[in-house]
C-alpha cells in the first residue's frame, strides 16, 4: 500500500464528512449533550424513594424509626393503614412499606423476639435492592440505640469491618455513566461512520471512480478507517476533557495520552467492522437495521453496562471475541484506576490482534464486492 494514496483518500473522506451536516450534528450531539443527559439522568443510586409506614405500635420507637428515614435517599414518610399500603404498592405510589406491629417496642425491651415487615416493590430493581439495604441499616441503628447499644448493630460481631470505596468514594453513578457513555458512543459512531461512508460511495456512484484509479482496495479501506477513526478519537478525547471533566466534574485518574493510543487501536477494529457490515448491506436502510443489533449487543455485553463477571461463563467467552469488551476493560483501568502501560499492554495486544482479524475479513469482503461491481 502507498501511504500517499491512503492519505489523499482519507482527506477526501474528511471533506465528504464535513459536507454532511447531519453526520456533523450527530457527532457533536453524541459527544456533548448525549453524554450529559445519560450521565446526569440515568442514576443507579436510591433517590427520593417513596416510603409508607403502617404503624400499629404507636410507640416512641416506631416514631423514631419513621423520623430516621430522611432525604435525599427517601421522600417524606407517609403513614397509611394496611389496606391503603397494599393499594399504594399496587398503584406504584410506594416502593417500600414498613409494617410495625402492635407491641413491637415492648417486646424488644423485654428481650422477646420482635418482627418488622418490609414490603418492597421489586419492579424498581435498583431502588429495591439498594433501598432495602439502606432501610435495614437505618432500622438496625435505631433499634440498637433504643436498646442502649452504641455500635449500630443488633448482634455481636468478632470483627470491626471498615469499608473504603476506591476510585469512586461517594459511589456516584454519574462518575461511571459519564465515562462509559463516551466509550459506548465511540463504538456506535465508529461503526456507523465507516459503514455509511462506504454505502454513500456506492449510492452516489463515486466508488466506480475509485475503481478506475490506480489505488488498491486495501488503500481505499485503510483511508476510510483512518479518516473516520481519527474524527471519533479526537471527539472522544475532547468530550472527556470538556464534558466529563469540565461540565460533569468527573475526575480522570489516568493518562489521556495512553487512552488515545488505545482508542486508535480500537478504531482499527470497529471501523473495519463497520465496513464489513456495509459490504453485507445493499442500502443505507439495510445497513441501519444490521447495525442496531450489533451495536446493542456490543454495548450491553461489553461490561460497560453490567459487570462481565455476572454473565454466564459461555457468554463471557463469546464476548472475549468482541473488541468492545477489551476496550471497556482498558478504558476502565486507565481512566478510573490510573493504570499505566505496564498493566494494560496485554489488553492492547489482544485488541490489536482482534483488529487485524476483523480487518482481514472486511478486506476480503470488500475486494469481492469491488470485483462484483467491476
Amino acid at each position: 500500500m502507498r501511504l500517499a494514496n491512503i492519505f489523499r483518500l482519507g482527506v477526501k473522506e474528511l471533506r465528504s464528512l464535513a459536507a454532511d451536516p447531519v453526520l456533523v450534528f450527530l457527532i457533536l450531539y453524541t459527544f456533548t449533550y448525549a453524554i450529559y443527559a445519560v450521565a446526569s439522568g440515568a442514576n443507579f443510586e436510591v433517590s427520593n424513594a417513596a416510603v409508607a409506614v403502617v404503624d400499629d405500635d404507636r410507640s416512641a420507637l416506631s416514631l423514631r424509626l419513621r423520623d430516621a428515614v430522611l432525604p435525599p435517599q427517601f421522600a417524606s414518610v407517609v403513614e397509611l393503614t394496611a389496606p391503603e399500603a397494599d393499594a399504594a404498592l399496587d398503584a406504584g405510589d410506594a416502593v417500600f412499606v414498613l409494617h410495625i406491629p402492635s407491641g413491637f417496642e415492648a417486646d424488644l425491651l423485654r428481650g422477646r423476639d420482635a418482627t418488622l415487615l418490609l414490603d418492597i416493590d421489586a419492579t424498581a430493581m435498583t431502588q429495591a435492592g439498594n433501598g432495602a439495604a439502606y432501610l435495614q441499616s437505618i432500622i438496625a441503628r435505631e433499634i440498637s440505640a433504643a436498646a442502649g447499644r452504641d455500635d449500630g448493630m443488633t448482634g455481636d460481631l468478632p470483627i470491626d469491618l471498615v469499608v473504603r470505596s476506591r476510585f469512586n468514594p461517594n459511589l456516584s453513578s454519574v462518575w461511571f455513566n459519564a465515562v462509559m457513555q463516551v466509550i459506548n458512543n465511540v463504538t456506535m459512531l465508529s461503526v456507523i461512520l465507516a459503514g455509511a461512508a462506504l454505502i454513500r460511495e456506492r449510492e452516489h456512484g463515486t466508488i466506480e471512480h475509485l475503481l478506475v484509479m490506480p489505488v488498491r482496495p486495501a488503500e481505499i479501506m485503510a483511508a476510510k478507517i483512518w479518516a473516520n477513526g481519527s474524527v471519533i478519537v479526537v471527539a472522544s478525547v475532547l468530550s472527556l476533557i470538556g464534558m466529563v471533566q469540565g461540565v460533569l466534574a468527573v475526575p480522570i485518574h489516568g493518562s489521556l495520552l495512553l487512552y488515545t493510543a488505545g482508542a486508535v487501536l480500537y478504531q482499527f477494529s470497529v471501523t473495519a467492522l463497520g465496513i464489513l457490515l456495509a459490504t453485507i448491506a445493499r442500502s443505507m436502510p439495510q445497513f441501519g437495521l444490521l447495525v442496531i443489533p450489533v451495536i446493542v449487543t456490543m454495548n450491553l455485553l461489553s461490561g460497560s453496562s453490567t459487570p462481565l463477571e455476572s454473565m454466564p461463563v459461555w457468554l463471557q467467552k463469546v464476548m472475549m471475541l468482541s473488541p468492545a469488551t477489551h476496550f471497556v476493560a482498558f478504558s476502565q483501568a486507565v481512566l478510573y484506576r490510573g493504570a499505566g502501560l505496564d498493566v494494560v499492554w496485554p489488553t492492547l495486544a489482544i485488541l490489536a490482534g482482534i483488529g487485524f482479524g476483523i480487518f482481514a475479513i472486511a478486506l476480503a469482503r470488500f475486494r469481492r464486492k469491488i470485483v462484483e461491481m467491476g
